[in-house]
């Protein structure tokens, strides 16, 4: 590759508080090291548009418009158009006209497409070396809510599935490389699309500087009677309202026979209904969102993960893990990781597993700070963000010879 790059992304990648948002932050730090980068993202919110800032500093040029198009209006858009549901409700024929003007007017290289529902803005003339970051296997993620659910709900994810299934196998024919979060889905990918050469992992890192216990003071609520769980996450994310409701519903009236001062937190942006009617149930407090979910993470006795649904590397189990703090996850929340069971992550593998190693946890406190000593110290030495990010110039090309496929 030479030239600069237009890096694309269906949210703006700062600041770096939820699990998409950091993966895609760090990329584009990494990207803007390599070339000039040129940046087009979604806005949602206000504070999304106040991040405008960081895109000046880090960006040659920018384009971030609004992402404003009701749910049911995009979900009629799909149905006409015979497509996803997500490419309807992410397009923009503002962010779409300035792509077309940039690569017209600038010398890109490269492009390099954080989340699927962002490949419908790459023209189909492109042919410069082309990066697509699906992060996980979305198709995957609606068949398994579609065979959970019921009613109208399911035959819409149902849908959802079947298209992104599609786009997935497009895409992955026609990028250069395709991106998963872990090995774990990019097998997956392969398996579903017949492609095999250019399907890679590239993991998810940890900032071990920002999530250092040494430099956080534990929120004083959970230095009180306890122990204390905490679930961290977008509580409007149907993976984590299930999480929490297990874990409130069916754990913790477990936990509590034997520690009746067991509490739960759930901390996170975005609670639905259903999220905050747990409040006050089996020693669970709904938190919502806070400036800084790292005290919680320093003051709990146990970070719990217990998902039944999860795609790729939770980012949540890797900063409780950086924080030296015993983490105790469903399979499903583990995969990707690669930590030693028992050793750096207790995995409980259904309702019974999970309430023995609390208490387990919760009676043997020297076990529990080792796991939590052991955790910090496997992000330390195999997930830096540095380290999973080193094989970015090759992946694009950088100092290879010109190629038929280049621009």
């Amino acid at each position: 590759m030479s030239g600069e790059i237009l890096f694309l992304a269906h949210r703006v990648p700062f600041p770096p508080d939820r699990g998409d948002k950091i993966r895609s932050h760090h990329v584009l730090k990494a990207l803007a090291d390599i070339a000039p980068v040129h940046v087009g993202c979604l806005a949602e919110t206000h504070a999304d548009m106040a991040a405008a800032r960081f895109l000046e500093e880090i960006a040659s040029t920018w384009c971030m418009p609004r992402r404003s198009k009701p749910l049911p209006l995009a979900g009629m858009e799909a149905l006409l158009r015979c497509e996803p549901v997500s490419f309807a409700a992410f397009r923009s024929r503002k962010l779409s006209d300035w792509v077309r003007n940039l690569l017209e007017s600038r010398k890109v290289g490269a492009i390099f497409v954080f989340s699927g529902q962002m490949g419908q803005y790459v023209p189909n003339d492109w042919q410069g070396r082309l990066l697509i970051d699906l992060v996980d296997v979305d198709s995957a993620k609606f068949e398994a809510y579609g065979e959970a659910g019921s009613g109208p709900r399911a035959l819409i994810d149902v849908r959802e599935g079947r298209l992104l299934k599609a786009e997935e196998a497009r895409l992955a024919q026609r990028a250069d490389t395709t991106l998963l979060v872990s090995e774990a889905e990019a097998e997956l990918l392969r398996e579903r699309t017949n492609e095999t050469s250019n399907i890679r992992a590239l993991r998810n890192g940890i900032d071990c500087a920002l999530f250092d216990p040494g430099t956080v003071a534990p929120e004083p609520v959970l230095t009180q009677d306890g122990p204390h769980y905490v679930f961290t996450g977008q509580m409007d994310y149907a993976p984590n309202v299930d999480a929490v409701t297990r874990m409130a519903c069916e754990i913790m009236p477990e936990v509590r026979r034997t520690l009746a001062a067991a509490q739960f937190h759930i901390v996170g942006r975005g609670p639905t209904r259903e999220v905050r009617s747990l409040h006050g149930v089996n020693g669970t407090s709904v938190i919502g969102e806070v400036p800084d979910t790292r005290p919680w993470l320093a003051g709990a006795d146990v970070v719990v993960a217990p998902l039944r649904i999860a795609r790729g590397v939770q980012n949540k189990v890797l900063e409780a893990m950086a924080m030296a703090r015993p983490v105790a996850v469903s399979p499903d929340a583990a995969s990707g990781i690669h930590a030693a069971e028992n050793v750096q992550l207790l995995v409980a593998r259904d309702n019974a597993a999970f309430v023995a190693g609390l208490l387990r946890l919760a009676q043997e406190p020297d076990a529990a700070r080792k796991l939590g000593q052991e955790a910090r110290k496997f992000v330390l030495e195999t997930m830096s963000w540095p380290a999973m990010l080193a094989d970015l110039p090759r992946l694009l090309g950088v100092d290879e010879e010109p190629s038929l496929n280049a621009a």
